[in-house]
């Protein structure tokens, strides 16, 4: 049996991770400025839009709006990644936190969904615009899922809903903004 991590280092990731979330809905506005840099900025801004917990950031929009600007398909290869990246911050919280959600129905519920269709699940619902996602990067992180395949699945799930609305955005707001 696995020994977990002692719990003044499960508080200090749990706190860091609230301040990581706290931060970027603080200086929203900073990181929007960061869209000026091209696809680094889009890498950036979707990495600090999937990096909160609890409280959802619009990073659907960076895809859409930098499909307008910006190749589509490579748009949606790098938000894919950088909201994929952003996920680790749920996975890191579920590795320190087993006490604090291990009896609640939904960590149960998501538990239960892990074990019967694995590593498709995360694919799955990283696609669907949902605030579950956090639970299931919690649960990846209590299960101790190896960090590379929740990566990967993950990474499938958003370059996919990324690339979507990035050749929306391209398609849609390119004819109504004459892009």
């Amino acid at each position: 049996m696995k020994q977990r991590p002692p719990t003044w280092l499960r508080i200090c990731i749990i706190l860091a991770v609230i301040l990581v979330s706290a931060g970027i809905l603080l200086f929203a506005d900073r990181l929007r400025a960061l869209s000026s840099y091209g696809y680094a900025g889009v890498f950036l801004l979707s990495m600090a839009a999937n990096a909160t917990l609890v409280l959802p950031a619009p990073g659907w929009l960076i895809s859409v709006a930098a499909g307008t600007a910006l190749n589509p398909f490579w748009v949606g290869i790098v938000a894919g990644a950088g909201q994929a990246l952003g996920e680790i911050t749920g996975y890191v919280a579920g590795t320190s936190s087993s006490v604090v959600v291990e009896d609640r129905k939904r960590y149960q519920q998501m538990r239960a969904l892990v074990q019967k269709h694995g590593l498709w699940l995360f694919a799955a619902l990283s696609f669907l615009p949902n605030p579950l996602f956090d639970i299931a990067g919690i649960t990846a992180g209590m299960l101790r899922i190896p960090v590379v395949h929740f990566l990967a699945a993950t990474f499938v799930g958003k370059t996919l809903r990324a690339m979507m609305l990035a050749y929306g955005g391209a398609s849609v707001l390119g004819r109504w903004f004459g892009g």
